[in-house]
């Protein structure tokens, strides 16, 4: 069986190099470049994607065997019913790898073509890496090489106005583009680059905020042969994702024709503010997880798709978030329903085996930022404590009842097997104190007084919020926790 680069044309590779992408890894690959490729395809678009490894190692090799051709199977529920999705992206022509050559790197500086920088380099890429130089070859972190980049460009272009570039950064950060162009200029300071460049990186260029939603699941090992055999080649950087996709993107919209990925049918969104979208991500999408997954592995289920077949969770995690999540949030209700409702498909997803397990890491600062806020938002809203959401958090205390043992914290489900708790030490030792009393109304009181944990706040203050946890803890100690959700959604 021949790769998938002798069977599949390269449509859109040898279109001029308008785009660098700093991350050749799955999720740029499956979201990013698949749009790209999207725009070539419908014809408002030529430009093709040169990738660049962030690190000293990477796929850079891998990707040019195949001469930047992959496929991307996207899968879920469209309408009801499962869908699979596969399309062959062809819009990259090669991939850098800067460690073996620099020059190729600064050679992309120094072209008219280039106009837009998208990177991944994960959330502690963004960061300022002290001793990083401007002769480094290349320097370590990625600000400074966009830094260093931007030099060679500034120089090579005479300081051209016209010849700025659009940063679209999807690292999981707030603030993402400011803060990349924050540390930019902290590097050119500290490198005593002349002020006229530095003032060419405000003008000239757009760093954007943006925030980034689609579940990607990589490359398919364990279903490698189902894929050659549909497919009828070979594919080693084929990625799977979920249908679902957004990209919110925070900046001047003069900007968006440079890639008018928004004038396709992906779910693309220019706005002058990301704030409200990234609420709508975290408090619905995240906060619509942590409010369930706790209670639903402490019932016995292991994954996210097991729980949404259970009437009773799904009926849950409906009311959690149509009835006490989006009446906080400020986007038309509509918009929020119908972000809701792919919520809904995305978690009932058959591709995705999403272990609720994996999801409780670190639930502690989970709750308080994703599901705290619609908490206190109903209150303030309705002037009563939420039922479900409430409920929640007496799962999340209830699933943090751990005994500790040298190999670390561990709770008892209901049918009698072990789990893991994962959480910062001082988190569990917390924990492990408090219940040491047996008193629910006295972990009630102790959890919700722990300021640390809620953002410097006292729960105890939110009138009727501790008498209606220690009741649901004292429940949890003679009743399944099934029986007493199917008792909150009557």
């Amino acid at each position: 069986m021949e790769f998938i680069n002798k069977t599949v044309k390269k449509v859109y590779g040898n279109y001029p190099e308008r785009i660098l992408q700093f991350g050749e890894g799955n999720f740029l690959r499956a979201f990013v470049d698949w749009m790209i490729d999207k725009a070539n395809r419908d014809g408002i678009y030529e430009g093709s994607i040169v990738l660049c490894q962030p690190i000293d190692r990477g796929m850079a090799d891998m990707i040019n065997a195949q001469e930047g051709v992959y496929s991307l199977a996207m899968r879920g529920i469209e309408n009801g019913k499962p869908l699979e999705r596969i399309e062959q992206i062809t819009s990259v022509s090669r991939c850098l790898n800067p460690y073996k050559d620099y020059e190729a790197l600064m050679a992309l500086a120094r072209s008219a073509d280039l106009e837009v920088i998208v990177s991944n380099t994960t959330e502690a890429g963004i960061a300022y890496k002290a001793g990083d130089k401007l002769t480094d070859t290349p320097p370590s972190s990625f600000p400074a090489k966009i830094t260093a980049f931007l030099y060679e460009r500034y120089k090579a272009f005479g300081g051209d106005q016209e010849r700025g570039l659009l940063f679209l950064p999807v690292e999981l950060i707030d603030n993402n583009g400011d803060e990349l162009k924050r540390i930019v200029l902290q590097y050119a300071a500290e490198w005593e680059l002349e002020e006229d460049f530095i003032s060419w990186v405000c003008t000239a260029n757009e760093f954007t905020n943006t925030l980034v939603d689609r579940i990607v699941t990589g490359y398919p090992r364990d279903q490698i042969e189902y894929f050659e055999d549909k497919l009828g080649w070979k594919d080693n950087i084929i990625v799977t994702s979920e249908l679902f996709h957004l990209w919110v993107i925070q900046g001047d919209e003069a900007w968006a024709e440079k890639l008018p990925i928004h004038k396709t049918d992906a779910n693309v969104i220019w706005t002058r503010d990301v704030t409200p979208y990234k609420k709508r991500k975290v408090r619905i999408l995240n906060g619509g997880h942590t409010s369930t997954v706790l209670a639903a592995y402490l019932a016995g289920y292991t994954i996210v798709l097991d729980f949404m077949k259970d009437d009773v969770f799904r009926s849950f995690l409906q009311k959690v978030i149509y009835e006490e999540v989006i009446p906080t949030l400020d986007l038309p209700r509509e918009e929020l329903e119908t972000f809701a409702a792919a919520v809904s498909d995305r978690f009932s997803n058959p591709y995705i085996k999403h272990k609720l397990l994996d999801i409780s890491l670190n639930s502690c600062s989970k709750f308080n930022a994703r599901c705290l806020p619609s908490l206190l938002g109903y209150v303030e809203t309705k002037g009563q404590v939420p039922d479900c959401l409430s409920f929640s958090l007496a799962a999340f205390l209830k699933f943090y009842q751990g005994q500790m043992r040298e190999e670390g914290c561990f709770g008892v489900r209901e049918d009698g097997t072990e789990y893991q708790i994962k959480d910062d030490k001082e988190v569990l030792d917390f924990f492990h104190n408090i219940w040491s009393s047996n008193d629910t109304s006295l972990v009630a009181r102790q959890a919700l007084s722990h300021t640390s944990f809620w953002s410097g706040r006292d729960l105890t203050k939110v009138e009727g919020l501790e008498e209606k946890i220690a009741g649901y803890l004292a429940e949890m100690e003679h009743k399944n926790i099934r029986s007493i959700i199917a008792n909150l959604i009557k």
